[in-house]
This record gives C-alpha cells, sequence and structure tokens, in this order.
C-alpha cells in the first residue's frame, strides 16, 4: 500500500514539470499549411472512397435500368400514393397496401396482351 502511496505521489509531483507552454504557431505559415495538408488528405479520402463505390454504383444503374419496365407499369396501376394507408404486415408475414375509402376511383384498364401470347383468333383455339 505504501508502494502505491509513494508511486502516486511521484507521479502527481512530476506531472508539473512536464507541463510545457507549445511555442505560438505562425498565424500564416503553420496554420495554413495545416488547412491545405487537410484539405489534400479529405480528397485523397473520397477520391479512394469514389474508387471503391464505382463498381458498386455501375451495377446499381444497370439494375435499376432493367427494372425500368417494371417500376413504370407499377406506377401506372397504383396510379397516386397519397390514396393509399400504411403497409399493413400479417401474421403470416403478407403485407396489405389498403387503399383509402376516400380515394377516388381507379381509372378502367384495358388489358393489353402480350406479343408473345396467342390470341383468340389464333388457329387451333376453340373459345
Amino acid at each position: 500500500m505504501t508502494r502505491i502511496a509513494a508511486t502516486l505521489a511521484l507521479c502527481l509531483l512530476l506531472t508539473p514539470a512536464q507541463a510545457q507552454d507549445a511555442p505560438a504557431p505562425d498565424k500564416d505559415g503553420d496554420v495554413g499549411e495545416g488547412f491545405s495538408l487537410l484539405n489534400e488528405g479529405a480528397k485523397l479520402l473520397f477520391r479512394g472512397l469514389m474508387d471503391e463505390m464505382e463498381p458498386a454504383m455501375r451495377d446499381m444503374g444497370e439494375a435499376m435500368g432493367d427494372l425500368q419496365p417494371a417500376l413504370r407499369d407499377l406506377l401506372a396501376k397504383v396510379d397516386d400514393l397519397r390514396n393509399y394507408e400504411a403497409p399493413e404486415r400479417l401474421p403470416n408475414g403478407d403485407i396489405l397496401i389498403r387503399r383509402k375509402a376516400d380515394a377516388p376511383p381507379l381509372p378502367e384498364e384495358t388489358p393489353v396482351p402480350k406479343p408473345d401470347a396467342p390470341s383468340a383468333d389464333a388457329p387451333g383455339i376453340e373459345l
């Protein structure tokens, strides 16, 4: 116990001796150099981040391009998102998005046949 007390007393006595006034920095030289180094470091950091993120951003752009027709179709069917309630998750995992009761009626949809789908006029199809 006396060892700990002696060590603590010695540390407390030596602490003021270690504290020294730092020399005053040059207002233009040191501060300006510090800011330029900081600026250069930030530029290098952001360049590195952009180099790492570029392939992921390119892939995401391609994926969004592939999804664009499906998203346009969905937006045409949904009409205005303000006409719907907040999504609700059911116990079985299904998600329901209910249309508000005061929402205007949806416009009538005319089904558009897919180009590769056989039509009723095609030979071999009886109705």
